[in-house]
């Protein structure tokens, strides 16, 4: 029985393309990682606020919310790195492959150096308590250890490209879970020794994981992934202009993701208050749990559509693309389940710390539906960086969202954030479900194929 059930087991990670088998073995690693992962941050959010407090624990969201929009101005280097160094590796051009990680390391590098100088000398006129509407000491410290730290991850988050470029991101899965497990030990300990802080709380939750990812860093340039590692001699600002030429148009949809993606803690603590962002982020914890699934099941097909488009095989790509769309409807029962079992579970994880109103749910679980659907498609087509249409699509985001998530807060309260959200991700999976099918059945023209 338990022979039969290895040689199964075997033959289903044997079995198929190159590219196939390769996803399939990082889906299973990453899935065993992301339980790990969901099991931390389950334990992780009651603790926390039983370390702080629930109104405290929404300030630490939203200003790191905040201060997290820093990821997204790497000018779209970190997607165009991601593309290029598939497609390099693709066609064992190595040489190149160091000059791109190595420029993309000295150019990220100088902005982040340049916004944390700028952010030293401005942050003591930003008035905080007033943007995250609290009184809570110390929030002008807070924000520069937090942003401190997130200036360093903008840079060291570059091996987690590195690796998933080289069908790899299982290892930076690792790298992040290995990360959380330290945080909740720290977080663990704080509790037993002293008295809730959110300053203690922003140095555990900001510093540990970049710790974490440069000591990864320093390990992996030194062995594995030594062909690629980085040095100063090979950085060469002449290659800027091959990472923007897609990276640039990246970075624009990485502003329109900002905007949909992280103002909602915002416009929450403004309307609502900072302990209504707590209820938001249980929710989102709880739901998200499936789009970390599909994220798991997604991310290792980016680079592999991109080797396959470079070699031009189309047959692989249809069949990837459809198996993909299929699990998505899995996912959304799976999501459809989680819904109705919601009540039971946000009693029996943070006994009764949090009422989340039933209505917050219902959005949530439409939220990851559309975001799904949305980001099956997103993965091939910026695999094979047509991604001209998100473009437009994310500026429509930008003008419309805010206001959207505004006057439906009016009538569904902290729901209505969310719904605003769905309502984009539907327009936009629809029209990138055409586009998907246009590119592959070999008629998109126009603006439907860039």
């Amino acid at each position: 029985m338990i022979g039969t059930l290895k040689n199964t087991i075997s033959a289903f990670f044997s079995k198929g393309h190159e590219r196939t088998v390769l996803a399939k073995k990082n889906i299973a690693f990453s899935f065993f990682l992301k339980c790990i992962s969901i099991v931390v941050g389950f334990v992780l959010i009651p603790l926390t606020i039983s370390y702080v407090n629930q109104s405290e624990y929404g300030v630490w969201v939203t200003l790191s919310s905040i201060i997290s929009w820093l990821s997204f101005f790497d000018v779209g280097l970190g997607n165009g790195l991601k593309n290029k160094l598939a497609e390099t590796n693709a066609l064992k051009q190595y040489d190149k492959s160091v000059t791109y990680v190595s420029t993309t390391y000295a150019v990220l590098g100088l902005i982040a150096s340049g916004v944390f100088i700028v952010f030293l000398i401005g942050n003591n006129f930003i008035n905080w308590p007033k943007i995250l509407n609290a009184q809570s000491n110390n929030l002008t410290e807070l924000a520069l250890i937090v942003f401190g730290f997130f200036c360093l991850q903008f840079v060291s988050q570059i091996i987690s490209t590195v690796l998933t470029a080289f069908h790899a991101p299982a290892k930076s899965s690792l790298i992040s879970v290995i990360g959380q497990l330290l945080v909740l030990g720290i977080i663990f300990a704080l509790t037993k020794t002293t008295k809730g802080s959110l300053l203690y709380l922003g140095l555990t939750l900001a510093g540990i994981p970049v710790v974490v990812q440069i000591l990864a860093s320093i390990w992996l340039y030194s062995t594995e992934y030594k062909i690629v590692a980085p040095s100063f001699k090979a950085v060469n600002f002449k290659y800027v202009k091959d990472l923007l030429g897609i990276g640039g148009v990246f970075f624009i949809i990485q502003i329109g993701a900002l905007i949909l993606f992280q103002t909602d803690n915002i416009i929450i603590t403004q309307l609502f208050g900072p302990q209504n962002v707590t209820v938001f982020n249980v929710a989102y914890r709880l739901f998200s749990m499936v789009i970390m699934v599909s994220s798991i099941i997604l991310t290792p097909f980016w680079s592999a559509y991109t080797d396959a488009y470079a070699k031009n095989d189309f047959v692989w790509m249809r069949r990837t693309l459809k198996k993909t769309r299929n699990i998505w409807l899995i996912l959304s029962a799976g999501a459809f389940l989680l819904l109705i079992v919601s009540p039971f579970v946000y009693k029996i994880w943070l006994h009764g710390k949090v009422d989340v109103p039933f209505s917050v749910s219902i959005a949530m679980f439409l939220y990851v539906v559309g975001f799904n659907l949305m980001q099956v498609n997103c993965f091939f087509l910026n695999g094979i960086g047509k991604i001209r249409i998100q473009l437009y699509l994310y500026i429509f985001s930008i003008i419309v969202n805010i206001p959207i998530a505004i006057f439906l807060a009016r009538f569904f309260n902290i729901a209505g954030v969310t719904l605003s959200n769905v309502f984009i991700f539907v327009i936009m999976g629809i029209i990138l479900h055409i586009q998907c099918n246009k590119i592959l059945n070999k008629t998109a023209t126009g603006l439907w194929d860039k």
